[in-house]
């Protein structure tokens, strides 16, 4: 293996190789961009994107991509609903967004059901 890659910053494996543009550890499967280097906390905080693959992040604003049911709603939550002021949280179920609907209330999304506005 090549030596100037540096270790993992999850596993601190050695044994790193280029796959493409990002740095692959072969013992935990983590993949990180060389620019992270070993910035990225180890604490096991996790990144969160949207739909299209945009990372999400406290307090940005999301537009829901298809009609979601809302148990107790004749109509639920159409398409193009914007959602402001988003929470990222470790949910139940994959549901990793807090928020606030207009005429829904509080509620839990998953992040594969918004696009970042």
């Amino acid at each position: 293996m090549n030596d100037s890659l540096p270790p993992c910053p999850q596993c601190s494996g050695t044994y790193t190789y280029e796959l493409g543009a990002l740095l692959t550890c072969p013992e935990c499967g983590h993949e990180w961009s060389p620019s992270e280097g070993s910035t990225e906390p180890a604490s096991g905080s996790r990144v969160i994107k949207d739909s299209v693959g945009n990372v999400l992040t406290d307090g940005d604003t999301v537009t829901v991509v298809k009609t979601l049911k809302v148990k107790g709603s004749p109509t639920g939550i159409k398409a193009g609903t914007k959602v402001r002021n988003i929470r990222l949280v470790d949910g139940v179920d994959g549901h990793d967004i807090d928020c606030k609907v207009d005429g829904f209330g509080a509620m839990q999304l998953k992040s594969t059901v918004v696009k970042k506005a």
